[in-house]
């Protein structure tokens, strides 16, 4: 039996999830939007939370689901602007550094998607 670390994924389990996007608000620096200089999120698909704040549209109040989530929670799901994604989509990811599972990751499995 191979141990967490040792894992490899053949297959991107995100892409049958999408709970991260219809849970979480995701909230990024405003620089990272394609309207200040170096940013890549497109401007247009997010809203403004504060002067240094911006949020994908969609996920500042419930129920939430990110304006970038195509397809079906759960289902068959895929980020339509995955190559310039804000940095919180960036940094959560399904498993830990060390290859553990990302428990964040496992609760809302488990709350959204229930087997």
């Amino acid at each position: 039996m191979l141990a967490a670390s040792e894992v490899i994924l053949t297959t991107n389990p995100c892409q049958t999830c999408g709970a991260c996007c219809a849970n979480f608000r995701v909230s990024f620096y405003w620089g990272e939007a394609d309207d200040a200089p170096g940013g890549i999120v497109p401007a247009q698909l997010t809203e403004k939370i504060s002067p240094q704040l911006r949020c994908m549209k969609g996920t500042a109040s419930k129920p939430v689901r990110c304006v970038a989530l195509e397809g079906e929670v759960g289902k068959r799901v895929s980020c339509s602007i995955y190559p310039q994604r804000p940095s919180p989509c960036r940094e959560f990811d399904v498993l830990e550094a060390d290859g553990s599972p990302n428990p964040r990751c496992a609760a809302l499995r488990a709350q959204l998607l229930p087997s």
